[in-house]
């Protein structure tokens, strides 16, 4: 009990708590800010029409320099990041990969830095500002679901960024009992309890599934080619990326460029946390890159991984037991983790083989045209493809015979 009580204290930054302290949550208003904040709230607010007219940076160079010092609780911290994240972002991209500025300048790099050292994350957009944090209820009173949910800040996309964000955000809410469940199942083998083991990891595979079930509205909600010819720039980052190579200058803060890279799924805390959880061992390129993008994560997701890894070993634990149950209940874990890992790699495929066949064909109004630079790579870095194949296929390496 104590070790749950401790994991649920390390996951207060998880899918509920980084988005809202309460389930009720009704959305970005004046209100979520002081008006003190308002320059970077009416920014935000408006990021798409300005990137589509060439006018944020403008508008960004005259922003006045703020304190992150008025910023009160967690929640306003973290949407303070999403705020000044997706500026960044949109300061960086607004001219695609045409005229890319060296220096990001001190009234945003200021207090964007300020703001990433309180919290702990780096001044670049993560995946828990763009997902975890980035969603609203149009009814607070109305259901978790994608017909009553919005996004809080948006870039050039329309409803397909919208769904993409939205999708993503139902991924990480069908994660939440495989959460719970991951817990029980440590809990359990400490207390060598085979029959809590065994419904954990039934609880487990449910949820994994649901998750693959939510991935699949993907297809529903996003247009391949706005995605890739629109959306996916104003997710890139500036390490491992051609069009940046150098890394960005944070006026006020480095005279050399700093490299950060872009968002990813990667930066999920919920598949790192089958993974420690399953014992499941990825390549030795492949792990280094998933451990950088821990770095990419809220502290306290960091330290739920590693108090997962400092755990007994559910793997060993089944070895050692003569339960078939067991034995097939982890397998079925495993398989369906492959399986969510499958489905990724065809809505990859789907979203940049034929998203960028469609933007080539023309006939998409886009404002710069195609990204070229990450044509191959994700918007992590990484080489997509080999990467996701490789982790799909190490995963199944994990079931037991």
């Amino acid at each position: 009990m104590v070790l749950s009580f401790r994991i649920h204290c390390l996951w207060s930054g998880g899918f509920f708590m980084v988005s809202s302290p309460n389930s009720s949550v009704s959305g970005f208003r004046e209100q979520e800010l002081s008006h003190y904040y308002m320059p970077w709230m009416e920014i935000a607010s408006n990021l798409p029409l300005m990137i589509e007219n060439h006018e944020l940076r403008v508008r960004v160079d005259t922003m006045p320099l703020l304190s992150c010092h008025f910023l009160k609780g967690h929640r306003e911290q973290y949407l303070a990041h999403l705020l000044l994240s997706c500026i960044t972002m949109g300061y960086v991209w607004q001219e695609g990969e045409k005229h890319i500025p060296k220096v990001l300048p001190r009234n945003l790099a200021l207090p964007f830095v300020e703001i990433s050292r309180t919290l702990g994350l780096p001044p670049i957009l993560v995946h828990s500002d763009l997902v975890l944090t980035n969603w609203k209820k149009k009814d607070p009173n109305g259901p978790l679901e994608i017909r009553n949910l919005d996004t809080i800040v948006s870039f050039p996309g329309g409803e397909s960024l919208k769904g993409f964000v939205l999708v993503t955000l139902l991924v990480e809410k069908a994660a939440v009992p495989g959460i719970k469940a991951l817990v029980k199942a440590i809990n359990a083998i400490l207390q060598s309890n085979e029959d809590v083991l065994l419904q954990a990891l039934q609880q487990l595979r449910t949820s994994i599934d649901e998750m693959a079930k939510a991935l699949r509205q993907m297809h529903d909600y996003v247009d391949p080619a706005i995605f890739y010819a629109v959306i996916r720039i104003f997710l890139s980052g500036w390490q491992d990326n051609p069009a940046i190579p150098d890394g960005l200058i944070y006026e006020g803060v480095s005279e050399e460029p700093l490299k950060y890279s872009g968002g990813s799924a990667a930066q999920s805390t919920v598949f790192h946390a089958f993974d420690e959880l399953l014992g499941v061992c990825h390549s030795k390129e492949s792990t280094t890159f998933l451990h950088r993008m821990r770095e990419y994560m809220p502290p306290s997701h960091r330290a739920f991984l590693e108090e997962i890894h400092s755990a007994p070993s559910l793997k060993e634990f089944i070895l050692s037991s003569r339960s078939c149950l067991l034995h097939e209940a982890y397998n079925q874990c495993v398989k369906a983790l492959a399986e969510l890992r499958s489905h990724h790699i065809n809505i990859v495929a789907k979203y940049l083989l034929t998203g960028a066949a469609k933007a080539k064909d023309g006939g998409l109004d886009c404002l710069t045209g195609p990204p070229q630079a990450l044509a191959e790579k994700g918007t992590g870095g990484t080489v997509v493809f080999s990467f996701l194949k490789s982790v799909r296929n190490t995963t199944l390496e994990g079931i037991i015979d």
